[in-house]
């Protein structure tokens, strides 16, 4: 799979969150770039973020990990389940494929079992769970010779471990006694809020059925080829590949620490990661992963140094100490250095924290055009026009793919309209892209006179009314008697 490329091309969301339907496509939408940018804009509870949860919990679920609890009130208030579809483009040049590959699953709250409450005297407090159910691995597939439509590769929607049976044959083979393992590690998914489909339960049982077909053939069937590689490779991609950002790691910098969120390769090894160091003191930080944050610092100040001119940063190493589970440590701690004076980077402004704890995403964004980064509140603590030039540079010339949200509006001046998409204020239709855009029009100016006209299909913002809002300022200072 060397030089595969996965991107993610649409999201389908339906009762999740605040939205009760909303579709964006991520297509590249300007031939002449290899980047693939969306930018979601719009007002306060319309949506945004809705987005960015969305794809973390597709990270959790391509990783085979549990959705954490704070997850687990994301169904929308008038429904019962939520429904998430995810699309992808993947391209594997060493077998000539392209796949079009469709996840899409369910998630409902459950009732796990009652608290009995003692004053009471009856069991009234309930525990609720998420639970992930109805997954389906859909695809369609081309090379030089077929094309094949879309059809079903693993539907989990049956009592059985998973349909069609001619599927699950050829990924998984006929052994009686993994087809009871796997049924019960369905259920285990189930009750665990985790995917099944990208369980380790079911990679391992299709990572046999290759070894036992390589054993007794010598080789591998074609379809089988096929089928595994699509399954890996977007495993491979939500482990390595896509980086969600929310607005909690921008919050860690508030409490004096700052998430480094990286990928890098070097002639060894891969290395993907977050390390989440203290800025109001030093860190013990295992000596293997204390150079890996070494070489990511070096890399990062190629480029920090061109954005905020002069500014470098460094880790100093203030020596070993032995950890908790007695292996060696370093002691380092995070220092800035800029005209010719080293200080703790927790001195520094909290805009350039940011900057420094997401550049190494942006980097290889920049770089690699197999890499997802979705960021909400990209523009929280950016100067605007340094955000405009990155954003500028990075659909310009870069390869991978940038997702983020934004309330700062100077991107739209910066980059194409193509990139660029927009929430509204109806829950059944979330997400639009801007229609009527001519060439010379400049984005911002139109999305201000849309805001006023109304001329787009759905409303971009409700409407507030000043006077309203003077008047409940002045009732509110009367009432609290300010």
């Amino acid at each position: 799979m060397d030089n595969s490329i996965v991107r993610l091309t649409g999201i389908k969301l339906k009762n999740f969150k605040n939205v009760k339907y909303g579709e964006l496509d991520f297509c590249n939408r300007r031939k002449e770039y290899n980047a693939s940018i969306l930018g979601l804009y719009g007002q306060n509870g319309s949506g945004k973020t809705a987005l960015i949860e969305a794809l973390q919990i597709l990270k959790y679920l391509l990783c085979g990990k549990e959705i954490p609890e704070d997850f687990w009130d994301c169904i929308n208030v008038d429904a019962e389940q939520a429904e998430l579809q995810f699309i992808f483009d993947v391209r594997i040049p060493k077998y000539s494929e392209k796949y079009e590959a469709y996840y899409e699953f369910k998630m409902k709250k459950e009732v796990t079992e009652y608290a009995y409450n003692w004053n009471e005297k009856k069991n009234d407090e309930q525990k609720t769970r998420l639970v992930i159910y109805d997954e389906i691995l859909s695809y369609s597939y081309a090379d030089k010779r077929v094309k094949v439509r879309k059809g079903p590769l693993i539907d989990t929607c049956t009592e059985s471990v998973f349909v069609p049976v001619s599927k699950y044959e050829c990924l998984i083979g006929k052994d009686k006694d993994i087809m009871t393992d796997l049924i019960v590690a369905k259920k285990f998914a189930y009750k665990t809020s985790r995917s099944f489909i990208f369980s380790p339960e079911l990679l391992n049982a299709n990572r046999k059925q290759q070894f036992d077909m390589e054993k007794q053939d010598g080789e591998l069937s074609l379809e089988f080829v096929r089928h595994r590689v699509l399954l890996i490779r977007l495993a491979l991609y939500g482990n390595s590949e896509l980086f969600v950002i929310d607005t909690a790691n921008t919050g860690l910098i508030s409490m004096n620490a700052l998430p480094l969120i990286f990928k890098y390769e070097d002639e060894e090894n891969e290395s993907v990661g977050l390390f989440t160091l203290p800025l109001d003191g030093p860190a013990i930080v295992e000596k293997g992963k204390a150079d890996g944050v070494y070489k990511i610092v070096n890399n990062m100040n190629i480029v920090l140094q061109q954005i905020v001119p002069g500014l470098t940063i460094s880790l100093k190493d203030l020596g070993t100490q032995v950890m908790d589970d007695g292996k060696i440590g370093n002691r380092v701690q995070l220092m800035s250095h800029k005209n010719s004076k080293e200080i703790p980077l927790k001195n520094e402004s909290d805009g350039i924290k940011k900057i420094i704890s997401i550049l190494q995403l942006l980097i290889v964004v920049y770089n690699n055009p197999s890499i997802t980064v979705a960021i909400d509140e990209l523009d929280s603590g950016i100067f605007e026009y340094l955000l405009g030039e990155l954003l500028r540079i990075i659909s310009e010339k870069g390869k991978g793919q940038l997702i983020f949200t934004s309330h700062n509006l100077r991107p739209l001046e910066t980059i194409d309209r193509g990139f660029i998409a927009f929430t509204t204020t109806n829950p059944e239709m979330r997400y639009i892209r801007m229609s009527k855009v001519k060439d010379n029009n400049n984005l911002r100016d139109f999305y201000f006179r849309d805001i006023v006209l109304g001329e787009q299909n759905e409303e971009l913002y409700e409407p507030t009314n000043n006077a309203e809002i003077a008047f409940a300022f002045r009732e509110a200072g009367e009432v609290s008697g300010t």
